[in-house]
Order: structure tokens, then sequence, then C-alpha cells
């Protein structure tokens, strides 16, 4: 419980580093995913919030009162992890002017009249320099259409990535140090690392990264794209692939014990915003057993 409880903690400010050892703790011993769910179950139980506003008002009186011993850890977790809530990601927060949690996508209409839909977990901010209308995406993933006609051009800078676009349809994904840019309908300029530039033309994705380009790409936009029409769409893809698209909507853990089921391919259309459902259709068609837990889920 000690463990899991301090995990509690963790998870709400996880890197990937994080996530692959929560993985393998849970993996190590099957009494590890119950005490997790013990403890998560009782960080969302009254009595933890009663204790948790006990402890903050015995703080403020120089923690002269003691609590019981059995709530106290979870109570001290309980003011950490509303510590991490609050302030874990302020930096994002005061730069943002719009931001999506897990699941949500929000449509925008910025000043100049460009389009904005912003896909889960995304954050973005937008204005004017020098008279030009830019958005920051900050982190995540958006789909701008730039209408015919628009004076100026927009600009969209993500990490190392600058595009300039008019009378285009395009997705910018940025996650980790790396920006994918997907051109749907009309040409996109970008730019760089080190000032390389390259014209991106309707049907070609790139990544950039730190170092410059990747290799230009044709891949198929009615998948790739599919999360702008509210679906998930899967043609012969690795279940690893799929379970990491889907922790992007999933507001929980989604774990795989089984590491033969990451090799098994799949094909569907899923909705997006129904990823426990996509999960149990998928345990049907791999035959995978799912374990459903309160924000965990386990395949094996």
């Amino acid at each position: 419980m000690d463990e899991a409880l301090d995990w509690l903690v963790r998870l709400q400010c996880a890197d990937a580093e994080d996530t692959l050892a929560f993985e393998a703790w849970l993996n190590a011993a099957p009494e590890n995913a119950e005490a997790y769910v013990k403890a998560e179950a009782l960080w969302n139980g009254a009595p933890l919030h009663q204790v948790a506003v006990q402890m903050h008002q015995q703080r403020r009186r120089s923690w002269r009162g003691r609590l019981c011993s059995h709530w106290k850890p979870l109570a001290t977790a309980a003011l950490l992890l509303i510590g991490l809530c609050t302030f874990g990601n302020l930096p994002l927060r005061l730069q943002a002017d719009h931001l999506t949690v897990v699941g949500e996508r929000q449509r925008l209409q910025l000043e100049d009249g460009a389009k904005v839909l912003l896909n889960t977990d995304s954050a973005v901010a937008s204005g004017y320099r020098d008279g030009r209308q830019i958005a920051r995406l900050l982190r995540g993933e958006a789909y701008f259409q730039v209408a015919e006609g628009a004076q100026l051009p927009l600009e969209v800078q993500a990490g190392p990535l600058s595009a300039q676009a008019r009378d285009t349809d395009f997705a910018v994904r940025y996650l980790g140090d790396e920006a994918q840019v997907r051109v749907q309908r009309g040409d996109v300029e970008l730019q760089g690392a080190r000032d390389q530039r390259i014209r991106l033309s309707a049907g070609e994705s790139i990544s950039v990264g730190p170092h410059g380009f990747g290799q230009r790409q044709r891949p198929d936009m009615r998948t790739d794209l599919a999360w702008v029409d509210g679906r998930l769409v899967f043609e012969n893809c690795p279940l690893s692939q799929v379970l990491a698209e889907l922790r992007r909507y999933y507001p929980g853990w989604i774990i795989n014990r089984n590491t033969q089921l990451g090799n098994v391919t799949v094909t569907g259309n899923y909705r997006l915003d129904q990823p426990l459902e996509t999960l149990r259709a998928l345990a049907h068609i791999t035959s995978a057993r799912l374990h459903e837990y309160p924000a965990l889920v386990i395949l094996n």
C-alpha cells in the first residue's frame, strides 16, 4: 500500500520513464495492481478528503495536532497531490489561451478567421506579432483551417517547427521534442532547425525534430486524421501502437501485461470519445482478458 500510494502521487506528473517504471511495478506482482486500486479508492473517498482538510488546518497551526496513524500517509499524499495538480502544470497554464483535458476536443476561431480544432490533452496560445497572426501549439495536437482570401498567412509554431499557410487545411502534432505536420489541403511552408525550409503539399507529412526534418511521407490521411471527425481508424496496426494512441484519450492507465498481444495486428474504426468501449472491442477480437478498475484497465 505504501508503494501504491507513492505511485498515486508520482503519476500525477509522470513522464515516459515514470510510465515504464509504473508498468514494471504493476507486472511485478498481482497484489500490486490490487493495492493501487485500493489506494485510488481511498483517494476518491470522503474520509480521505476530510482528513486532508483536517491536516491542512493542522498545518496552519504549526502541525501541533496529531492524526490517526492509519490515515496520516494518505492525507499527506492528498496534500501533495493537491499541490501537484494545482501547480505542476502552472507554466503551461500561464502560457496557454486554450487547453483541453484528456478525452476532450475544443473548436476555436482565431481573430483572423482561421479555425482550430484542439485535440485531447492539448494547449495553444495565439496572438499577433509584427502584423502576423501566430498560433503556438504548446503541447498536443491541433487541426488548422485557413480560408481562401485571408489577408495574412497563419503562422503556427510548435517546438522546433514554424509553419506558414494560406488557404490550407493541415494538422500539427507536438509531443515530446518532435513536431509532425500533415497537410490535407493546400500547401504549407515549413521552417525547422538551422533555418531549414521546405514546402509541404496536400497528402504529405513530415516530422521535425531538434536536428531537422525527417523523410517526407505520403500517409493515409483518412486514417491519420480520423480524429478530426471523432474517430480512431486502424488498419493492420500492431496492438501496441493502438494502445499507445488510446492512452491519449483514456483518463487513466491502460496496461498490457501480455507482450505477445502487442504484436497482434488490428483493423477497426472506433469512436474516440468511447475509449473504454474500444478497449472492450479490442479485447474481444484478440481473445484477451480485460480487467477494469477505477481509472485503470489491464489486458491479460
